[in-house]
């Protein structure tokens, strides 16, 4: 009796380093994957770095858009006086805008300065009537409408990738888990042998995929909901300048 179990101990004790040499590595597996799941792989991997590119982009952009914008508003409202607008200090103001304006707000002001530097230097009969029926003010409001556009359209540049990439990755490494537990079974019917270390293999290559799948979507979403937070915020800011803006323009410009 006691010779059986010292004999099974003997046995077990040599089949743990035997167990432990044949461990699965999943870098051997991504390198021995089949070419199915190996192109799945790669592309994951490529949407998953495109996308890690886009985030550190967007934050810098959007980063510079809010500072940026937040200077401009101050350098505008300082430069009311008494509540009191001219073209004067509207021109100064604009004169001080950077070549490269990389606040939002800076550049709906741009579009709305030029459009009444346009609209009160008319002097024919077409833009007087116009300046009598409220055509100006529509002018100066649709330049600003246009300019906001364009700068959301510029901010949310890139960032549909993620919301593809976060919707759509999960489902191309289920594809590769699909076909990696297919060609598990494959071989099992090939080998006539279901052990583990036939299975074994062959599943593990196969969660790999669906684990890059999801390591590529989670930050995709993620990053995606954070970046259209903050240019529905950056939006909302342009709308209210522009708002503001057209006030000032009735008010002080074109009360008539």
């Amino acid at each position: 009796m006691h010779s059986v179990i010292f004999a099974s101990l003997v046995t077990l004790a040599t089949a743990q380093p035997a167990a432990a040499h044949t461990a699965l590595d999943p870098w051997e597996l991504i390198r021995n994957a089949s070419p199915i799941v190996m192109l799945v792989l790669l592309m994951l991997a490529t949407m998953s770095l495109s996308c890690w590119f886009i985030i550190g982009a967007k934050l810098v952009r959007l980063s510079q858009a809010r500072s940026g914008s937040a200077r401009f508003l101050d350098q505008f409202w300082d430069a009311q006086q008494g509540n009191v607008w001219s073209v004067q200090r509207l021109e100064n103001l604009y004169s001080s805008l950077p070549a490269e304006r990389r606040a939002p707000v800076a550049s709906v002001f741009h579009a709305g300065y030029v459009e009444l530097a346009r609209v009160l230097g008319g002097s024919d009969e077409s833009s007087k009537s116009q300046r009598h029926y409220g055509g100006d003010i529509e002018n100066v409001a649709r330049a600003l409408r246009r300019a906001s556009a364009n700068e959301v359209t510029t901010l949310e540049s890139m960032v549909p990738f993620l919301a593809t990439t976060g919707s759509t990755a999960p489902f191309v490494g289920l594809f590769g888990t699909v076909w990696g537990i297919m060609n598990s079974f494959i071989n099992i019917g090939a080998q006539k042998n279901a052990s583990l270390a036939v299975v074994a293999p062959g599943i593990a290559e196969a969660l790999i995929a669906t684990a890059i799948g999801l390591v590529a979507a989670i930050p995709a979403v993620m990053a995606y909901n954070y970046f259209v937070r903050r240019i529905n915020v950056l939006s909302s800011e342009m709308e209210n300048f522009s708002s503001d803006y057209l006030n000032i323009v009735r008010r002080h410009f074109l009360a008539g």
